[in-house]
């Protein structure tokens, strides 16, 4: 008796088998469109947050400092990683884009208190820096 309750169970599972494959499918496309959505949200997310930091960098925290922009600071702090980031090399690499050694180190002093005291200005120069 145990034996032909067996086939009987058996069956019924057999026969259940392409439903259940059918729900796993389903819940594997539905679980891959929300992993979609939410890769779209976060994307649209990181976007508006960098047009809001862009938006915001207006005001005197953004100011030059002896004629060096945020921008040109954080192309030469970038071009650094050519020479192994050697921070004795950062005047002649300033030099190189028209700014004088001692304008380079007040521009370095002042936009460093800046980025450490403005979250504002240390998220510019990090988009600058990244460019992104």
């Amino acid at each position: 008796m145990g034996l032909f309750k067996q086939m009987k169970d058996m069956k019924d599972m057999v026969a259940a088998a392409p439903g259940a494959i059918d729900q796993a499918n389903q819940l594997g496309a539905s679980a891959q469109a929300m992993a979609a959505q939410q890769q779209a949200a976060a994307v649209q997310a990181m976007a508006a947050q960098q047009a809001a930091v862009a938006s915001a960098a207006t005001g005197p925290d953004f100011e030059p400092i002896n004629g060096v922009s945020l921008a040109l600071y954080a192309e030469i702090s970038r071009d650094l990683a050519a020479v192994n980031h050697d921070v004795t090399q950062a005047p002649a690499l300033a030099n190189a884009k028209g700014v004088t050694s001692s304008d380079w180190d007040a521009a370095v002093a002042g936009w460093n208190a800046r980025v450490q005291t403005t979250p504002a200005v240390g998220q510019q120069f990090n988009a600058l820096y990244t460019g992104r």
